[in-house]
């Protein structure tokens, strides 16, 4: 049952939004300072200014009421849902709000079929989908008739990568518009009209600097969050009857910056990417600050581990060959003791990798022999080396003048081992850093004895 929620109203179109949910009902005092301070007008909107200019698609959907569907995609408290509710308060549409956490198929299907009946009496529709990622491919699809006819101008908000959350025919048929992080400056605006705005805390409190400077770094580029801090830090500090919020009162608001960090989509394999390039690269500090930045997140450690151990074969390889047994130990560490101790394992292994010799040898060795396997370079074993152990296998040639390596004291025979296709082929290329510099010199020696044919 839908509680009447997604209910058709019985009046025309509304210019004040209508309908339920996070735009509707929320401009009572005791709203959080975020949502009264919500902007009225574009002109109010922080940041976006990309968004803003004259003949935008954002410009025409709201001052001159053109249907669009359209995707608003970027972090928290960037401004998604304070651009649909100014949609709702400017268009001469009805406006419908659906949040993707609670609605399901049938709900999305009675929104649609509403829409075509307010049509059919004149009356044009918007739906606002918040947290569209959060739909399943059966309720995304639910959507698409809706979009395809014009039955209504869809706004969806996501904070995860539209081209990993939402279906293609869905997309396709959208206008994805990106939203920025807020800039300091931003981010500084918003807190001075929050101070002195009616709607907000109306000059009961002032900010010392030290304080400003405090809510606005752990903000990290969200509006809604540094609202949030300021409101509590605010109330802290007006309970024993002061009104300068010190950073002292911050710091009591909030002691820590909120990672962002999805780990569903892009900022999931931002960081990874960065993670893993920082080792690649011996920076071993900027690896550690994005291990404390998936550590802080709630990343899984067995997926950090994986990442490990594919790294000191990949990158490290024969260059320290210590490094797959030092990230294997650590993978078990990580199963066995779990968060939040495996994050010192996880840091050793980290820093063992950053500061290790590098070399991609080993990768480009596998995938050299793979390429020539794919090419049909895949010649006969050599009759030596063919199993000989079973009935009959002499007498097809099966092992003949094979050497056994350990009868040479060197350890290493005259020998062919690899296909006549491949014979002679150099796969593996030991680089010049760390233990691969002794294997390099040994490898030499070794190659120069088994060719010597």
């Amino acid at each position: 049952m839908s509680d009447g929620l997604f209910d058709l109203p019985e009046q025309g179109p509304s210019a004040g939004g209508g309908g339920s949910g996070s735009l509707a009902g929320n401009t009572h005092a005791s709203a959080p300072l975020a949502v009264r301070m919500r902007p009225r007008s574009l002109d109010e909107l922080v940041g976006q200014q990309h968004l803003l200019v004259p003949g935008s698609p954002l410009r025409r959907m709201i001052d001159d009421d053109q249907p669009l569907t359209i995707v608003l995609w970027g972090p928290p408290g960037t401004g998604k849902t304070t651009i649909a509710s100014l949609i709702s308060a400017h268009t001469n549409r009805r406006f419908v709000e659906i949040s993707a956490v609670s609605a399901g198929v049938k709900e999305v299907r009675d929104v649609i079929a509403g829409a075509r009946r307010a049509l059919g009496n004149g009356t044009e529709t918007v739906l606002f989908v918040d947290e569209v990622h959060r739909f399943s491919k059966a309720q995304q699809d639910a959507l698409l008739p809706g979009v395809e006819n014009r039955w209504v101008s869809l706004v969806a908000a996501t904070t995860e990568n539209p081209h990993f959350s939402i279906i293609a025919p869905l997309l396709s048929r959208s206008l994805m518009l990106t939203l920025q992080s807020l800039s300091t400056e931003d981010v500084e605006t918003m807190v001075e009209r929050a101070l002195e705005d009616e709607r907000g805390l109306a000059g009961r409190v002032t900010l010392s600097d030290d304080a400003r400077a405090h809510l606005v770094r752990l903000a990290g580029g969200d509006g809604r969050r540094v609202l949030t801090y300021l409101e509590a830090a605010a109330g802290a500090t007006t309970s024993q009857g002061r009104t300068e919020v010190t950073e002292a009162d911050a710091a009591l608001a909030v002691d820590r910056a909120a990672v962002r960090y999805d780990r569903q989509g892009d900022q999931h394999y931002d960081v990874t990417s960065a993670f893993i390039k920082s080792i690649r690269g011996s920076d071993v500090d900027a690896a550690l600050h994005y291990l404390a930045r998936m550590v802080e997140a709630g990343e899984d450690p067995r997926f950090i581990a994986r990442r490990l151990m594919i790294h000191a074969s990949e990158d490290v390889g024969m260059a320290d060959p210590t490094a797959l047994v030092v990230a294997t130990a650590t993978a078990q560490a990580v199963a066995m003791i779990g968060f939040p101790e495996a994050r010192i394992p996880l840091a050793q292994a980290v820093i063992h990798l950053a500061t290790a010799p590098k070399s991609n040898a080993v990768v480009s060795a596998i995938n050299a022999a793979e390429g020539d396997v794919r090419a049909g370079r895949v010649g006969a074993v050599p009759p030596a080396l063919r199993d000989a152990h079973y009935s009959g296998a002499k007498s097809l040639g099966h092992g003949h003048h094979y050497r056994y390596a350990h009868d040479d004291p060197r350890g290493v025979v005259t020998q062919q081992y690899a296909p006549d296709d491949v014979d002679g082929r150099d796969y593996y290329e030991p680089g010049p850093h760390g233990a691969e510099a002794q294997i390099a010199e040994r490898l030499e020696r070794i190659r120069r004895i088994l060719r010597d044919r």
